[in-house]
């Protein structure tokens, strides 16, 4: 009679001493977290793009070093045998519940596995929230980010999570942020990644987005809003610009077609194509009016086909591109800080020595903050006020310039207006034409966005304005004057 024993089946070969069995407790565990996590994502309210790095990268980890434990327990259980004394039969993984030895470790295995198993269910719970959480968007995973987490902790939507924003609806954009979640963590732990970072196609804000708090058949009609400026002469002469804003609006149930808003798809459907990455440079617009009439514009340099390129349809995002992630330039961050007394507007030369300091060529955060003092320190030195002055303006330094992302102002195009970037400018220029040679993009004044109006003492007003116009609406000063006078329509200087 043969001495050998029946062959075992496979998965029982593997579990043949404790080593193997606490490969498969992990192997169950990862497997039970894989499906909670999964079932979590998918019946969520707001999708999280880097809860696919729990899902689909550390969850396989921990089922791989499961099976990993398991074939080390059954190599070890092997080699054993071998070893075996000669004629010996070989050694079994046999538990015997009439042994109290045995009945206690039998106990103490399995409460172990079911509060393995319990705290790997409540810490997947509780890591889903983390990664949903802007601490863990902008901070724990995400270094290069921290431009935008700053910027962002400063915005109109500061309470708005940043994951309620940057999935899209739909199955395609739930699968692309999940890869770009961990494209992200792979990207950051190798360094491999753009500086500065800009928006990408695979994780993309559109239109709906935004509509799922802005109503877009709102009409907004006019608003009125000041914005108090700073001279750059000795005394930081203080004057103010209010503005008439035309928002107007887009649905004819709700008020006249008109103004800024007229632009919103829906009364009107508008068509374009970039060239350039951040949709500065724009040769070609396409117009479909409320009839149905479709117009097509372009510049004279511009003889492609237009089926040869990306036709992308203007939705919030194309004049409100920074809703969340604005930096300051220079001179509004110290005029707002003048304005809101947190720098003394009586300190002579204050507003051009603040701003030069700001725009100095600095390697790191920590040489800016250091040759900021130390300007500072130069050109008021031995004085009450220059203490909090350092510690203001490095204040404004760290919320809107990152030198080690290459990132600022310079490097972040702001449609919304037309101070520091085209903005409004990059379609009404007044070289996009119709296939007639006539017909073209009106090319905008002042007055089809807003009405400008200035305030200040009479000395005020003789500084900005040396000529004497009486800033007034604009409607009622000579033909000579234009807004140019007083404001630029920027483009931002290297």
């Amino acid at each position: 009679m043969s001495s050998e024993l029946p062959k075992r089946r496979f998965f029982s070969r593997l579990v043949q001493n404790w080593v193997s069995l606490v490969g498969a407790i992990l192997v169950v565990s990862s497997w039970f977290s894989f499906f909670l996590l999964l079932t979590l994502d998918f019946f969520a309210p707001n999708k999280n793009p880097y809860l696919g790095i729990l899902t689909y990268l550390v969850a396989p980890l921990f089922f791989l070093l499961g099976l990993v434990l398991m074939g080390l327990g059954g190599l070890l259980q092997r080699r054993q045998n071998t070893r075996a004394a000669a004629g010996a039969p070989p050694t079994r993984f046999t538990i015997d519940v009439s042994r109290s030895r045995d009945r206690r470790l039998l106990l103490g295995f399995a409460l172990g596995g079911a509060v393995f198993l319990l705290l790997t269910s409540v810490g997947s719970y509780q890591t889903y929230h983390v990664t949903e959480s802007v601490q863990f968007c902008g901070q724990a995973c995400h270094t290069p980010m921290k431009p935008q987490f700053v910027a962002y902790q400063n915005s109109p939507h500061a309470r708005v999570e940043c994951t309620q924003c940057h999935i899209g609806p739909g199955a395609r954009r739930f699968v692309k942020a999940k890869y770009n979640g961990i494209h992200q963590l792979f990207a950051a732990l190798s360094g491999d990644f753009k500086r500065p970072i800009h928006k990408t196609e695979k994780i993309q804000i559109n239109q709906q987005t935004c509509e799922q708090c802005h109503w877009p058949k709102r009409f907004v009609g006019n608003l009125d809003r000041t914005y108090s400026h700073f001279l750059a002469d000795e005394t930081n002469t203080p004057f103010a610009v209010r503005l008439l804003l035309k928002v107007g609006g887009a649905d004819p149930t709700h008020g006249p077609v008109g103004g800024i808003h007229w632009h919103m798809n829906v009364a009107n459907r508008i068509e374009y194509i970039a060239t350039d990455e951040q949709r500065q440079v724009i040769p070609w617009v396409r117009l479909t009016d409320t009839s149905g009439v479709v117009t097509e514009f372009r510049t004279a340099n511009f003889k492609d086909d237009p089926a040869k390129h990306a036709i992308r349809t203007m939705d919030c995002l194309d004049c409100h591109n920074r809703p969340a992630h604005h930096f300051r330039a220079p001179n509004d961050a110290v005029d707002l800080a003048l304005a809101a007394g947190r720098i003394d507007p009586a300190i002579p030369l204050v507003k051009s020595n603040v701003v030069a300091a700001l725009t100095g060529v600095y390697s790191t955060e920590a040489d800016a903050l250091q040759k900021i003092a130390s300007v500072l320190n130069a050109k008021y030195p031995n004085q009450p006020k220059t203490a909090a002055l350092i510690d203001e303006v490095q204040r404004l330094y760290q919320a809107n310039f990152f030198p080690e992302m290459k990132a600022d102002w310079r490097a972040y195009p702001d449609n919304l207006g037309h101070k520091e970037w085209p903005g409004c400018f990059r379609c009404h220029d007044g070289l996009h034409k119709a296939s007639d040679g006539k017909t073209k993009i009106q090319a905008s004044d002042c007055n089809s966005c807003h009405i400008i109006l200035a305030q200040g003492s009479g000395e005020q007003l003789e500084k900005l304005n040396p000529k004497g116009y009486s800033f007034f609406h604009i409607d009622a000063i000579n033909e000579d004057f234009s807004c140019n006078n007083c404001h630029t329509g920027a483009f931002p200087k290297e």
